[in-house]
């Protein structure tokens, strides 16, 4: 994505301990999934500041809007999303990530399955 590497993950929420959790305000529950998504500068590898919106579509249509909080952890920087699922449901996701001079689009897939 022009000069950012965009890094992303689909995960269940139960992954993370009760103790991170609650640090990041993420519900734990086997049918609460998280999106992780950081942004670095391509060149310096430096974390950038960005505003995220999104959304994450199955494959029924029902669209789920997607609301990212902004983690900062030295200097780290990661947006969290929580999305809840049923077993075994796989999302169409679509992120647009602004800096305030360009808008790029991150697109995936991800299926998810209860643990």
């Amino acid at each position: 994505m022009a000069n950012w590497d965009v890094h992303y993950i689909a995960i269940n929420s139960t992954f993370l301990t009760p103790e991170i959790a609650k640090q990041y305000g993420v519900v734990r529950s086997k049918y609460n999934g998280l999106i992780n998504i950081s942004v670095l500068d391509s060149q310096s590898k430096s974390a950038q500041s960005v505003a995220l919106t999104g959304s994450a579509k199955n494959l029924l249509g029902v669209v789920k809007q997607l609301a990212f909080k902004e983690v900062k952890e030295g200097d780290a920087i990661y947006y969290l999303a929580p999305l809840p699922f049923s077993d075994q449901e796989q999302y169409r996701i679509s992120v647009d990530i602004t800096d305030g001079r360009q808008t790029k689009t991150l697109k995936f897939q991800h299926k998810f399955y209860v643990d």
